[in-house]
């Protein structure tokens, strides 16, 4: 137990622990801390009813807007203008847009209702048969990106914990290995000790527990298992005593550090409790489980302490892609495994070679059947692995690349934003668990087992500097898994999500985080849309065509960011003519509406958070129509779009200032067109600019904050008027120094002649530049 003290937080209060003790409950907060159940609930047969009802009445009431209001005052008035004529297709065009997407919301939906109604839990007993003389293995990867250490800390405990026979666990560090900065340097060595501590603390149980099977084991070869049962007992009852134990030891600052004690420690524990208590039940009824089942029982132990945790830094070698993204992260590590490799010193830094002669300081990377993708801010449930490899290896899943389970938000959030922003991300588990029933799933990117295979369908090879560099997850755009998601679908694979929620991941606390966040989710679905066409026309004649539901949830999926954010903006800012304005356009919006206020209800949330979200959306209108920017750029220019993470710190991240201002607008702007449209006696388009104006101001106290607003914004105004110095270029390298002492001979003999190759420097520029974000 000492070990495990030892791994423990320390009893030092940081400056980040202040803060997060400081920080009060705003009012609106989210109260309720307890998570969600793991398996849904099975959905009534009324409200499966509902469901089909709300896209029957979408349909029919947007086909009645287009007959009753459209076409009738353009039949009715032949003479009508070139202007009304151009309102009047626009704004189909919009109302058709946004109606499509309301359309795919409830289609996905009901998708959902049908996969929780007919998903039946895999009982734990086959789950130990199948697995008892499992023999395969799951290397779980970590990108991790200058985050804090408790963050990653709980995120690596979450998947030692993971009860699987063969376990590693592998930390993809990719900060700056030589930090200038002092704070910088003591967050990555805190970093760097993490998988150090957690082997220490898990070498004490996985060895007592390993010699209890093993010994178990070897009285059964002999026949001499009976009368094991208190053994067994003794056994569990220390490994129940044991993550107990972790978790009195662990520090709770915030509702993360809640949800990791109660759920992911606490629930192991209670897991590991009810055996017990059906041990003692057999106990004392004078019988025991038979000896197959007490050797699953006695392996399953084993499982939860036998995780191996290690740390890699790709930055540390030269022959690796430095590309600044998580992707190329994951693709240097993946490009390593099954393979043995020498390091070798060179002018440009240490670079890893093919071992064709093993040496005791070879660097050995163990390959994997199976790859379990992590972000560093997730943390999952005891029994994840188990469950989604045991998925993968059902019959008829065979062709399966990716199973995953959306993840939700942390309960308890202290804040508006993040508890809204919490809602949107439960509203997104129901839809990517119904874009499944459709074959539409796409993978989301925080978690996900992979078949190793299957990425060596899609790797692409190329060349950098003399190396060679393996991508398996494309970073053309900054939302790399769902590009990956259409390589794969290409090549005939399939992606499943669970059913279940097994997975939980971070929400940003503020408005300057979210804006990183939701920035980059709107930034590259146009450009993945050429190579979905691609796909259609691949597979089309043979008996894997996608059907007309999964092309129309998949061009959802990724461009209705796009034409919702353009669309708003019409709506917000052009006064059209009240002939167009019709109930019927009410009425194809309701079933969206009351859908998403039940999903929301029946995951925990308010329904009255439809409100809260529509002005939540207002606000960040001016952000995704940044990110659709940012596309339309990459697409003409073909340059990358860096890839800006989400700030994951205590302290609240400033907003960039033009996203705090336009918010303003917004309510400046609606305001206007009220008075506009009052004058003009249009009533509906005032009511509408009315509930507009309302929305956004509401989102801009609650979710940016008026004290903050000025903050960024001031901020915003000293960085435009800050101008950094210009540095002077480097001086062009030179081979003939003034003396022979001064002869950079091994860069000499390493890169030649460095006046005729501006791409050497540019190389050592690109590298710089790739370790900061």
């Amino acid at each position: 137990m000492s070990n495990l003290l030892a791994n423990s937080r320390p009893d030092e209060t940081t400056a980040d622990d202040e803060s997060a003790k400081s920080r009060k409950r705003q009012w609106g907060a989210e109260r309720r801390s307890e998570p969600l159940a793991i398996v849904h609930p099975e959905p009534s047969r009324r409200k499966i009813i509902l469901g089909r009802v709300g896209i029957l009445v979408t349909v029919l009431a947007w086909v009645g807007y287009v007959v009753t209001t459209v076409l009738r005052a353009l039949v009715n008035d032949p003479t009508a203008g070139f202007r009304f004529r151009a309102e009047a297709v626009s704004y189909v065009v919009v109302v058709t847009f946004l109606t499509f997407s309301a359309l795919m919301y409830l289609l996905a939906r009901q998708g959902a209702l049908n996969r929780f109604r007919e998903h039946r839990r895999v009982p734990r007993g086959e789950l130990d048969r199948h697995f008892v003389d499992y023999d395969k293995a799951v290397t779980v990867l970590v990108p991790s990106y200058a985050e804090e250490p408790q963050v990653v800390r709980a995120t690596l405990w979450s998947a030692a914990l993971q009860e699987f026979p063969d376990l590693s666990v592998v930390l993809l560090l990719d900060d700056p290995p030589f930090p200038a900065d002092p704070q910088d340097q003591e967050r990555l060595q805190a970093t760097r000790e993490l998988a150090a501590g957690i082997n220490r603390a898990l070498h004490e149980p996985a060895s007592r527990l390993n010699a209890a099977s093993d010994s178990f084991n070897l009285r059964a070869s002999k026949g001499k298992a009976a009368g094991g049962l208190p053994a067994l007992i003794a056994e569990y009852e220390y490994a129940a005593d044991w993550i107990e134990a972790m978790a009195e030891t662990e520090r709770v600052d915030d509702h993360v550090d809640e949800f990791f004690v109660d759920l992911v420690l606490m629930g192991l524990a209670r897991e590991l409790r009810l055996v017990l208590t059906a041990l003692h039940a057999a106990q004392a009824q004078g019988t025991e489980p038979e000896v197959p089942r007490m050797r699953e029982l006695y392996a399953r132990l084993t499982w939860i302490f036998n995780a191996r945790v290690s740390t890699f830094e790709r930055k540390k070698y030269a022959s690796l892609s430095h590309e600044a993204n998580k992707a190329m992260n994951l693709n240097a590590y993946l490009s390593l495994m099954g393979h043995r490799w020498r390091s070798e010193h060179t002018a440009d830094g240490t670079v890893l070679r093919p071992s064709t002669v093993p040496a005791g300081d070879d660097l050995i990377v163990e390959d994997s059947t199976y790859v379990l993708t992590l972000d560093a801010d997730s943390l999952l449930l005891r029994d994840y692995c188990l469950r989604l490899v045991h998925f993968l290896e059902s019959p008829g899943n065979e062709r399966v690349a990716v199973t995953q389970t959306p993840y939700s938000s942390f309960r308890g959030a202290p804040t508006r934003i993040e508890r809204v922003a919490g809602a949107t991300t439960d509203l997104q588990h129901v839809q990517h668990q119904g874009m499944t029933r459709y074959g539409s799933t796409f993978w989301v990117g925080a978690n996900a087992v992979i078949r190793k295979v299957a990425l060596e369908d899609i790797v692409e090879v190329s060349a950098e500097g003399g190396f060679e560099v393996r991508t398996y997850i494309q970073d053309r755009t900054v939302i790399e898994d769902t590009e990956s998601s259409v390589d794969l679908g290409r090549e005939g694979w399939e992606l499943v999500n669970y059913p279940e929620r097994l997975s939980y991941s971070a929400t940003p606390p503020d408005f300057g985080s979210l804006v990183v966040q939701r920035r980059r989710w709107a930034n590259g679905g146009l450009l993945i849309l050429p190579k979905l066409w691609d796909t259609i026309r691949h597979r089309r004649g043979t008996d894997q065509a996608m059907r007309s539901r999964e092309i129309m949830l998949r061009v959802n999926y990724m461009a209705s960011i796009t034409w919702a954010s353009f669309g708003l903006l019409f709506l917000l800012a052009y006064p059209y003519d009240s002939r167009l304005l019709s109930p019927l356009v009410f009425a194809a919006a309701l079933p969206y509406f009351l859908a998403m206020g039940s999903d929301l209800r029946e995951s925990g949330h308010r329904f009255s958070d439809i409100f809260r979200i529509y002005g939540f959306n207002l606000v960040l209108m001016p952000v995704n129509l940044a990110g659709v920017m940012k596309s339309l750029q990459q697409a003409v220019t073909g340059d990358k779009i860096p890839f800006a993470r989400t700030p994951k710190v205590k302290d609240r991240t400033a907003a960039p200032a033009i996203y705090v201002l336009a918010p303003y607008a917004i309510v400046a702007f609606s305001l206007f067109t009220v008075w506009r449209d009052a004058m003009q006696q249009n009533w509906t388009n005032a009511a509408f600019a009315a509930f507009n104006a309302v929305m956004a101001a509401y989102a801009i106290r609650a979710y940016i904050g008026l004290r903050n607003s000025v903050v960024d914004i001031w901020l915003g105004v000293l960085n435009w008027l800050y101008i950094k110095p210009k540095q002077a270029a480097p001086a062009a390298p030179s081979i003939v120094p003034k003396t022979p002492e001064e002869v950079n001979w091994e860069g000499i003999l390493y890169y030649g002649d460095r006046r005729l190759n501006r791409d050497l420097r540019g190389g050592k520029d690109r590298r710089k530049r790739a370790g900061t974000r």
